[in-house]
């Protein structure tokens, strides 16, 4: 990393990701939360997973947020940390706690999940374009921003709204999405997540988040709301994504995958994404290290999986039609020593 201007000036690095994390309580069965005698300690934060994602591809990042300062910030301040990512720009709050949340080990697509939260008044909720390092949040080629930041509190839509508003000199903005409707009491998500979108210079959503969120039923009609971002990205499950820019229209469907567990993709698909960006890489290359890096995570347990290296990566994403139509991956692809052609399923 190089500095910029003044000595005490925050080193530019290639992505920057604001929001929260928590302490995730991961049971060590199935069953009801009630049922449950003991959890394992993890973390989540949809903006803290990409960092971390980006970090172990080789990427300089750094994640900036509030904690409180108790032992559950240590541990995510030390977890985070450990990917290789700069956490010096975290604040430690001494009113307020970190947040925390438990969930059952199914699926969290089934009928029978649950997930307890117990952020309201966390540190983080307390950001504000006051309460934040706005250098060192600027200070990388990408910020990455998600909607779940502006559903934490007033102050910190605003400072949304302050990060996502034209600037001089401004950083790319990326936004994903994210809508999480347990956070949205006031039923103001489909406006301020529309207008936020608006704001980014690149937009990850769902189609069916899209659907969900502003009623929007196929790509085009998400385009059609979305005119602005120069690039567009609308994830599609297991079809695949399509890409919007301003040269491209361009569909790439996803490898078929293994699933363990289907956590952390979303994340994971922005991290691929976002890294050959940075690398100048080509529309369909930059969807092919999405899927790719999605796969990861989901044939592991946890949200954060560690991505595939860098050139086999990039030998997969470079194979041509046939072959990637032919690609399956599943646990422990990403240390696979056999040749990709051959599609393994260790």
């Amino acid at each position: 990393m190089t500095a910029t201007g003044p000595a005490d000036a925050p080193d530019v690095v290639d992505v920057v990701a604001l929001g929260e994390s928590m302490v995730a309580l991961l049971p060590t069965r199935p069953g009801r939360l009630a049922d449950v005698p003991s959890f394992d300690r993890g973390i989540g934060g949809a903006e803290s997973n990409v960092v971390c994602a980006l970090a172990a591809a080789g990427h300089p990042a750094r994640w900036v947020s509030r904690v409180g300062a108790d032992g559950f910030g240590d541990h995510l301040v030390e977890t985070i940390g450990s990917y290789g990512v700069d956490v010096s720009r975290v604040r430690r709050d001494p009113d307020r706690p970190t947040g925390v949340y438990f969930r059952t080990a199914g699926d969290r697509a089934g009928d029978d999940h649950e997930v307890a939260y117990y952020r309201a008044g966390s540190a983080a909720s307390a950001m504000s374009a006051g309460a934040v390092d706005l250098d060192a949040v600027r200070a990388g080629r990408v910020l990455h921003l998600t909607g779940i930041t502006a559903a934490l509190s007033a102050t910190c839509l605003g400072l949304l709204r302050e990060l996502t508003a034209p600037r001089p000199g401004r950083p790319l903005v990326s936004f994903d999405v994210n809508h999480r409707p347990r956070l949205w009491t006031d039923g103001n998500s489909p406006r301020v997540l529309l207008e936020l979108a608006r704001g980014a210079d690149l937009v990850f959503v769902g189609e069916d988040e899209a659907a969900d969120v502003w009623g929007l039923d196929d790509v085009d009609a998400v385009r059609h709301a979305l005119p602005g971002p120069e690039v567009l990205v609308v994830k599609q499950g297991a079809r695949g994504a399509t890409v919007f820019d301003r040269e491209h229209v361009l569909h790439v469907p996803a490898p078929r995958v293994d699933v363990v567990a289907a956590v952390g993709a979303g994340d994971a698909f922005a991290a691929g994404f976002l890294s050959a960006t940075l690398r100048g890489l080509p529309a369909r290359d930059r969807l092919r290290h999405g899927h790719l890096t999605a796969a990861a995570a989901l044939t592991v347990p946890g949200d954060l999986a560690p991505p595939p290296s860098r050139d086999h990566a990039d030998r997969l994403a470079a194979l041509d039609d046939t072959a990637w139509g032919r690609l399956r991956l599943g646990p422990g692809w990403t240390q696979a020593p056999a040749a990709p052609e051959e599609a393994p399923t260790p």
